[in-house]
This record gives structure tokens, C-alpha cells and sequence, in this order.
């Protein structure tokens, strides 16, 4: 197999994470690399994008490796990250970051720091009253008593600025940072016409909101957020009006973006993980990485990661590579 960057040639039958505009809006460069089999015939490609911070060079990952061809094997894919790794090192880039939530890798390149990873998906190809039939007894009542309470769910960018601090509030109640309003901003525009923002309200106040970049391929549930105390059901309507939405859209999956493989039992990840799998989704399993690009510049990235969150996902995770594959 050979490598190659090939002309970036989105279409909406491919994530919305794989296009140009959007990779523009998140990295100070970026393109698409190309694997190649012995007779020329494009096998799979993977976009990245390039961010350049004062002393390092990151690149990192929006999607998963996009395969084209049916035969291609998880061994062939992992040839191909090799190659990627390499490549990237010729330009420059000093650490692969962990990719974003939304990438579930089937493998990962040697010499690389892994970890599992998975996500919960909905296959709405599936007529609703199945789709609803899947979820938990408990989310389909919740989702019920939001509709019979009067629950309204709207639509639209103009939302943006209180979805934001819906957000923001949200991510620091559990003692996280959240990007800027200006970088939200941006993260927007570089989605285009390719994502909806879902607004619950009740009695004239906001509940919640989700943010949900699409395309064709699938809708991914990227960032939510609620006031403390939302009436009950508001959440969980938010999530079933948007399945609606894109399954009439066409869309062939609602992505619930990211759970942690076995998590420990009572912490907020195990709540967030069983709250995700009572949709119904299927689990989909693979793997989070990173890799040391350059060993004078990593220790960089890693003591700055370690001092604003403590580790990043792949650090916090990567104690469970080995019990996932000696089982």
C-alpha cells in the first residue's frame, strides 16, 4: 500500500467531519491522505487536520479512517495508519492528539498509546414505533410525560447563543472548560447548513438543547447541555424529536458520540454510558490513540494536558487495552 494526500471531495454520503469547510474551521491546515493498493485503486482515505500551538505541532483526527473498498481488512488498515504516522512525521507534526469523540478507530498503528473506546448508535432505517420500542421503558414514560406537560422542542441556528450558555453552564457544573463563544462560533459556521441545534422549553424557559452536526452518513450528538434542574422528560424528548428529524431527513444513524468501555461501577461515566444505551443503540467498539511524533516536543503536550485535565481520554483509559485483549 502507498500513501498519497488526494483532493478533498466531499459529498453527503460521507460524515459531515470529513469536509473541507469544516476541517478548515478546526485545524491551521489539513487534508485528506489517501490508501492506495498495488494496481492504484483508491482503498480508504483519512481526513486530519494540523493545529499549531506556540511550541508544538498537534494533528488530530475529526473521523475515523473512511473505507471504500469491502474487502478491506482491519491488517490492511492498520498498514495504512503506519504509513499515516509516517507521514506526518515528515511534515512536521510533533503528537497525534486523541482524536475527537465522534472517531472510533477498528485499530490502531504500532508504537501507538491506545485505549477502547465505543459509541452507542440508532439505525434510523428502522420505522419509529421500532425505534421507540428499542428505548428503555423508563425514557419512553420520560419522553411521554415531557409531550403531555407541554414540552416544546424548536429548531434552529438563531438558537446558538442560548445554546451556548446552556452548554458552558452545563460543562461547568461538572468542573469542565468549554470553548470560547467566538471558537463555538466558528465550530458552527465551518458545519454550514450541516447541523441542527434542538431547543427544549417549558413554560416559556429553556430545559436543554443538543447540537447536532449531520450528514446523509449519520447525525452525531456532540455537545448538550440542560438548566439544573430540567422538568422531567425535556432531555430525553430532545434526543427522540431529533432521531425523528433525521430519519425523515434520510440520515442513516443517530451517533450518540463517545461512552468508555466498562466503566466503574457508580461513577458519573457509568450513569452517562447506561443513560446512552437506554435509546437502544447498538454498542459499536473500537479504539482512541496517540502517538510521540517527536520525543523532545511530546513531553510538552503531555505535562500541559496533565495539568489542565489531568490526563487526556487516552491516559485515562489506556489501562484497559490489555484486559480488552487477552478477553
Amino acid at each position: 500500500m502507498i500513501i498519497r494526500p488526494i483532493e478533498i471531495n466531499w459529498h453527503p454520503e460521507l460524515p459531515i467531519f470529513a469536509s473541507e469547510s469544516f476541517l478548515k474551521a478546526v485545524g491551521d491546515s489539513y487534508g485528506w491522505l489517501g490508501g492506495f493498493d498495488e494496481k492504484g485503486q483508491l482503498k480508504c482515505f483519512l481526513p486530519y487536520t494540523i493545529i499549531k500551538k506556540p511550541l508544538v505541532r498537534l494533528a488530530r483526527f475529526r473521523v475515523e479512517t473512511i473505507i471504500l473498498s469491502q474487502d478491506f481488512s482491519i491488517e490492511e488498515e492498520k498498514v495504512f495508519l503506519n504509513l499515516v504516522v509516517k507521514y506526518l512525521k515528515e511534515i512536521k507534526a510533533d503528537v497525534i492528539i486523541p482524536a475527537t469523540t465522534n472517531t472510533i478507530f477498528s485499530t490502531y498503528p504500532d508504537g501507538a498509546i491506545a485505549a477502547p473506546y465505543g459509541t452507542y448508535k440508532i439505525d434510523l432505517s428502522q420505522a419509529e414505533e421500532r425505534i421507540l420500542e428499542e428505548m428503555s421503558s423508563s425514557h419512553r414514560r420520560k419522553i411521554r410525560l415531557a409531550i403531555k406537560n407541554g414540552v416544546k422542542i424548536k429548531i434552529g441556528s438563531v438558537f446558538a447563543a442560548d445554546a451556548y450558555r446552556l452548554i458552558k453552564d452545563t460543562f461547568k457544573r461538572s468542573r469542565l472548560s468549554f470553548m470560547s463563544p467566538q471558537a463555538f462560533n466558528k465550530y458552527l459556521d465551518g458545519l454550514g447548513e450541516n447541523v441542527r441545534i434542538f431547543m427544549a422549553e417549558y413554560q416559556g424557559h429553556w430545559q436543554g438543547t443538543i447540537v447536532v452536526p449531520f450528514s446523509l452518513y449519520s447525525a452525531y450528538y456532540v455537545y448538550g447541555g440542560s438548566i439544573p434542574n430540567p422538568t422531567a422528560g425535556a432531555t430525553n424528548l430532545l434526543h427522540w424529536e431529533a432521531m425523528r428529524y433525521f430519519k425523515n431527513l434520510g440520515v442513516r444513524f443517530y451517533d450518540f458520540v463517545g461512552v468508555r468501555i466498562n466503566p466503574d461501577k457508580g461513577s458519573k461515566q457509568e450513569g452517562l454510558s447506561q443513560y446512552k444505551e437506554r435509546y437502544g443503540g447498538k454498542l459499536y467498539t473500537g479504539y482512541m490513540w496517540k502517538y510521540n511524533l517527536n520525543p523532545i516536543k511530546y513531553p510538552i503536550y503531555s505535562l500541559a494536558v496533565k495539568l489542565l485535565r489531568g490526563g487526556d481520554i487516552v491516559d485515562l483509559e489506556r489501562h484497559k487495552l490489555n484486559k480488552i485483549n487477552s478477553s
